[in-house]
């Protein structure tokens, strides 16, 4: 797997796609943080809890306003996993769904550790992070796809027949990949995706999600995206259960005002491809960024998936300044999401004045080391 070579970075464009990045990984958080709350009451339950409208702010999740689930937890390890690809290329071992898998390796350690091992130099920054530590609702099949070092691959997958989202909530990262060829972008995602919910259609929802927030980043429309997604799908095996999903999105935008009567319809069993349509409905219906999120969280459905992928699609198309302020503001780990996001930005920007063959700065390996 190689990349394609990156566009040239003037300074108005690095600033564009830091602002994207930080949007897209600060979206995944606060839509997972609106959910949170939620996510195992039906919409009976949450009208209950908070009113005929449901819920429509932040609220308490875990003993606080704005907690986040393990979705976020895997986002930020996507992300740290492939600067350390990037890193390692280097030194001419290029396999970036090995670096996602070592990556989420240590996610898996914070399950289960009381806190870091400063010994663990190899760990880097991120996995030091005390706040991650929290063990926040895993699904079983992320604890047992990533119970060991066997990496699931498209050949041997884990979890083969487990069909839920959880794989595409954290592939938003993937499609930051922004001088990558889209068709790159999916495969990386499908196969990582692979390491936990090895059911074909999780894993083609993956890429497909990932391959969306790929155009947005690179400053399509919403609409666009998603056709540039169902295009690429087009030539995958098995790929029109996600197609249906993602055209049953689009006409339902055109069917009137949206409720969430709509979006329990989208979400029906809380599959991958499901979740992945239900979030392009919302962000394209929502009147604005708020209104989206909660769209997506007001249902029956597992409502942190559905707000983590919406989010991640606004911020994407829309930069960190679209996103509500007051919830960005409440947000547990926001000075980690934002140093990782800069990070990021910085590394697919600028990354050969940082490692590269003039010399390597050795705060950079210090944070992201190449072993």
């Amino acid at each position: 797997m190689s990349a394609t070579a990156g566009a040239v970075w003037g300074r108005s464009e690095q600033q564009d796609f830091r602002s994207r990045v930080r949007g897209t990984l600060l979206g995944v958080a606060v839509g997972d943080a609106l959910g949170a709350p939620v996510n195992r009451l039906d919409l009976g339950g949450i009208r209950a809890a908070y009113g005929g409208e449901g819920l429509l702010d932040l609220a308490p999740a875990y003993g606080r306003r704005g907690a986040v689930t393990h979705l976020t937890q895997l986002t930020l390890f996507s992300t740290d996993g492939l600067i350390r690809a990037q890193v390692r290329r280097d030194t001419g071992a290029w396999h970036p769904p090995t670096d996602l898998h070592r990556a989420y390796r240590r996610w898996a350690a914070t399950q289960r550790d009381w806190g870091p091992d400063e010994r663990r130099e190899e760990d880097g920054w991120l996995a030091r992070e005390e706040w991650l530590y929290a063990r926040r609702d895993p699904t079983r099949a992320l604890l047992l796809g990533l119970g060991d070092d066997t990496m699931g691959t498209l050949g041997a997958p884990k979890n083969p027949a487990e069909p839920g989202p959880e794989a595409a909530a954290r592939s938003a990262p993937f499609g930051l990949l922004v001088g990558w060829d889209p068709h790159l972008v999916a495969q990386l995602a499908v196969e990582c995706a692979a390491q936990t919910h090895g059911h074909p259609v999780a894993c083609l929802a993956a890429g497909a999600y990932a391959v969306i927030v790929h155009a947005l980043a690179r400053g399509d429309d919403l609409d666009g995206a998603v056709r540039r997604a169902l295009a690429l799908l087009a030539s995958r095996p098995g790929h029109e259960p996600v197609s249906e999903a993602l055209r049953h999105a689009l006409g339902a935008v055109r069917q009137g005002a949206p409720t969430a009567e709509r979006v329990a319809r989208l979400t029906g069993e809380g599959t991958a491809e499901a979740l992945v349509a239900t979030a392009v409905y919302c962000a394209l219906a929502g009147e604005d960024v708020r209104h989206g999120l909660c769209l997506a969280v007001n249902q029956d459905g597992p409502s942190a998936v559905a707000g983590a992928l919406t989010g991640g699609l606004l911020g994407a198309l829309h930069g960190e300044t679209a996103l509500p302020p007051a919830w960005v503001v409440e947000l547990e780990g926001r000075p980690t999401i934002l140093e990782l996001a800069d990070d990021f930005a910085m590394e697919m920007t600028q990354g050969p004045a940082l490692h590269g063959p003039a010399g390597a700065s050795p705060g950079w390996l210090a944070r992201y080391p190449r072993g």
